[in-house]
């Protein structure tokens, strides 16, 4: 029973997602580079009904992933919540009243291999509920120092550059908000409102907020092309490894492990594929 809520959950997440994302590119796209990573961004952003649009379905994703991952663990839910470039392709193709190529449809097909080669070996184990402090700490020391050296590389550059350099803190910090998800989920799932005691609730916030920003900075920086790509896969990667790490979720058995390395280098050889696509580029 919680196999067939979680999967269809993460599917559905990934869809709003990809609607959500091909929104709010469109609209920061046209917002003044200099806004970038700033408060006013999100001011100028929020005058524009297609980003509200974007962020509105931004907000359902997030708690239909909440939802799956009340239900899932990290390294089942997050390969496929991050499958949203297979979903974004044929709306920007629909939008732009063009076919998909067959380098575009084999893309989607290695992705989508990959990812379901990565899980099929995969054991169902929930690993422990509540991690402790000392599972926390090393990875908040080492998310926050990443993101305090990308962000000043960004600042300094420009185009694609400071969009790839965005869209890689925005993944790190989307892998951590998927875990505090994870945690603030099974939290409101057995103890109700008295989860509001713990601090995973408030920190969730922050990731979320400062996650925000960074993505919306890539977006406005260049196209889909660059960003997506990238977030999709720094984040599902990181929400697997901390959901070893930190939740001891169980990745496959020795004999099974080549077969998910393989399969998570076929998804990233087939996002590499769709990043190359036109109808990200522009």
């Amino acid at each position: 029973m919680a196999l067939a809520l979680a999967v269809p959950a993460a599917l559905l997440a990934a869809c709003c997602f990809a609607v959500a994302a091909v929104l709010q590119q469109e609209a920061a796209a046209a917002v003044p580079e200099e806004e970038s990573l700033r408060p006013g961004l999100i001011r100028a952003l929020a005058r524009r009904p297609r980003w509200l649009a974007g962020i509105a379905l931004s907000a359902v994703s997030f708690v239909v992933q909440g939802a799956a991952l009340a239900f899932g663990p990290l390294v089942l839910v997050l390969p496929l919540a991050s499958a949203d470039l297979l979903f974004a392709l044929p709306l920007i193709a629909r939008r732009r009243h063009r076919r998909l190529t067959g380098r575009e449809v084999t893309g989607g097909v290695c992705t989508a291999g990959g990812v379901a080669a990565f899980l099929v070996v995969l054991p169902y184990a929930e690993g422990e509920r509540q991690p402790g402090p000392g599972d926390w700490l090393p990875l908040l020391v080492v998310v926050a120092v990443c993101v305090s050296v990308l962000v000043p590389v960004g600042l300094r550059a420009f185009g694609r550059v400071r969009a790839g350099v965005y869209a890689a803190a925005a993944g790190l910090l989307f892998a951590l908000l998927d875990a505090l998800t994870k945690s603030a989920a099974d939290l409101f799932r057995d103890r109700g409102l008295h989860a509001l005691a713990h601090w995973e609730p408030y920190a969730l916030l922050v990731a979320g907020g400062a996650g925000l920003l960074l993505a919306q900075s890539s977006f406005q920086a260049g196209s889909l092309a660059v960003s997506l790509p990238l977030i999709d896969t720094i984040e599902p990667i990181g929400a697997v490894l901390i959901g070893a790490a930190v939740f001891h979720e169980r990745l496959a058995s020795s004999g099974h492990l080549a077969v998910q390395v393989l399969g998570a280098v076929l998804a990233v050889t087939g996002i590499v594929i769709l990043d190359r696509s036109p109808l990200v580029r522009t």
